[in-house]
């Protein structure tokens, strides 16, 4: 039996039992939704078949990204300026059935900060995070951002980014972030695999 609050939570988070969402709720067809506590990894045949050409997946295989994932992602390799991406599913859902804005907040923070790695290969984590919503993430939209670095100071780095779905833009803001690491890659790392 769990003793400590962390080992509570854990606990809980891994014996709960998940509630099986609608189908309507989780806009699908039939067949595309494998069980109720699918993991975000476990990406179905429907999922798959609803990401855009040239987005690959990226992987997160623990913590906050793997909980509300999947994330995928473009690049382009001449310009190196990537576009993050997921689709709005029932586990990103507020009480209103859009896509709650803590979700959009933090797809915003992960997908402006990407700038910093491909352009400066630097980690980075979030120093302040100012967002303007603009409109509503709806259940089913599949959801891009991306953002460029307006200023850099030191390890000091200020982003302009916006969120959007097809032709509506759902936020736009800033980010400053601090470089805390070099973070070369080796070429070819995150091409999609065969």
């Amino acid at each position: 039996m769990p003793n400590t609050p962390c080992e509570i939570v854990e606990f809980l988070f891994n014996h709960a039992p998940a509630p099986a969402p609608s189908r309507k709720a989780l806009a699908i067809s039939p067949g595309s939704f494998s069980h109720p506590g699918a993991m975000s990894d476990d990406l179905t045949e429907g999922q798959t078949a609803v990401v855009p050409d040239g987005f690959v997946s990226n992987v997160w295989g623990h913590g906050f990204g793997h909980a509300v994932g999947p994330f995928f992602s473009r690049r382009d390799p001449q310009t190196n300026l990537e576009v993050m991406a997921f689709r709005v599913a029932a586990h990103h859902a507020n009480g209103m059935n859009n896509c709650h804005g803590g979700m959009l907040m933090s797809f915003a923070d992960m997908a402006w900060g990407r700038v910093i790695s491909n352009q400066r290969e630097v980690g980075w984590v979030t120093v302040r995070l100012v967002t303007d919503f603009i409109g509503p993430g709806l259940m089913g939209d599949w959801v891009e951002g991306t953002s460029e670095i307006i200023a850099e100071d030191g390890d000091i780095f200020t982003v302009a980014g916006r969120v959007w779905s097809g032709e509506r833009v759902l936020m736009t803001g800033t980010g400053v972030y601090k470089g805390i690491r070099s973070i070369r890659r080796k070429a070819g790392y995150r091409e999609a695999k065969e």
